[in-house]
């Protein structure tokens, strides 16, 4: 998972970098193809129930599973880029959102947060403790800063799948659910929003955004627990 791991983090290092004003989501999606065919690897996301793309590119109001496609990004606005890798058999997921140009000091505390809120969570991802510890730490750092979690999409169990049992909820009470072991491994993936948690689905099938147009952004890593504390596959190294 640490090899599939890098992989994503090369994804994410090309595609950030190529993020500015006039800049096309698709041709952000030709980077990590690039990138996936290069290294050897399978894209997880691509063909996934449908998915046409091995990117999502989620910009603005669209919290995630954004189709890439010929929209261009303009000064101002942020991009949420989720994607993931399979290499024998294992597979990693991960997710930014970065601004495109100069962006407004709302929407840069926007992702501040949100990389604030994740960092919460997997500092919870220790033997002993339980699940809902990282979504409360989530909920307690998103919430605190005067945003919203949302409810309907959740981190996710990772390994031989992308998607494994359990949910890891971005919010609720400390203490419950399973307690954590060593050789867990789960993407933890908090989406915040400017406005209400309410998302509502487009009439592509896969683009989930806000129900009252405010801005979002997502933020993920695939982590395992481990004797030393969490591990982050998917930083670079």
């Amino acid at each position: 998972m640490r090899k599939a791991g890098q992989v994503v983090a090369e994804m994410h290092e090309r595609i950030r970098a190529a993020v500015r004003p006039g800049v096309t989501t698709l041709e952000l999606d030709a980077i990590g193809r690039e990138v996936i065919d290069r290294r050897g690897a399978r894209s997880n996301f691509l063909g996934y129930h449908g998915f046409p793309a091995v990117i999502c590119a989620s910009p603005n109001d669209v919290i995630v599973h954004g189709i890439p496609d010929d929209r261009v990004l303009h000064e101002g606005d942020i991009v949420s880029i989720d994607c993931g890798a399979v290499v024998a058999g294992y597979h990693g997921d991960a997710a930014f959102t970065t601004g495109v140009g100069a962006i407004s000091a709302e929407a840069e505390k926007l992702i501040l947060v949100t990389e604030q809120a994740l960092a919460a969570g997997i500092s919870q991802l220790v033997e002993g403790g339980r699940l809902s510890d990282v979504g409360h730490a989530v909920q307690t750092v998103a919430e605190g800063a005067g945003f919203s979690v949302v409810r309907e999409y959740v981190g996710h169990g990772i390994g031989t799948a992308m998607h494994e049992p359990p949910d890891v909820p971005n919010h609720g009470a400390p203490g419950k659910g399973p307690k954590l072991r060593v050789g867990n491994v789960f993407a933890v993936e908090p989406m915040v929003n400017l406005g209400a948690p309410d998302t509502r689905t487009l009439a592509d099938g896969w683009s989930v955004v806000t129900a009252d147009g405010s801005w979002s952004a997502h933020a993920e890593h695939t982590i395992a627990v481990t004797d030393d504390g969490p591990e982050v596959f998917t930083l670079p190294r």
